[in-house]
């Protein structure tokens, strides 16, 4: 029996977009902007916040600004990489480490297409390597 494909476009849970303080027909059109300014973990410790131009991005992506950690460098994790959201904490957990989010292909608005196969690539063997610790 093959093992399911990760596909790094889809939020695992759905609940995990909306907080009870979030108008719901909001969330419903772009559950993602309900997150901005929320906290950003890896596995190995903070990558920096979901930030303001999270909008500016497809609905199945989060924009993180990591602030100094990378060099101000802002990073676009697909939704499936989510583990949890705590909103009372307003932090958003994801499953990969801070190193494989610095190594992840950089975003290119002008490349929608080509950027979605890197990533794609990226994180299917990413997860083949070292699989999500749920």
């Amino acid at each position: 029996m093959q093992p399911v494909p990760f596909v790094p476009w889809v939020w695992r849970d759905p609940s995990w977009a909306g907080g009870p303080e979030h108008d719901e027909q909001e969330l419903a059109q772009r559950p993602d902007t309900g997150l901005i300014g929320y906290e950003v973990e890896a596995t190995d410790g903070g990558i920096g916040k979901v930030d303001e131009d999270n909008a500016k991005v497809p609905h199945d992506c989060l924009m993180v600004d990591t602030g100094p950690w990378i060099f101000g460098r802002k990073v676009v994790l697909p939704v499936g990489t989510v583990q949890r959201v705590d909103h009372e904490e307003r932090k958003v957990f994801v499953d990969r480490t801070k190193e494989q989010i610095k190594n992840a292909p950089e975003y290119d608005p002008d490349d929608d297409e080509g950027y979605r196969r890197r990533t794609d690539d990226y994180y299917a063997e990413s997860y083949r390597l070292m699989p999500p610790m749920l």
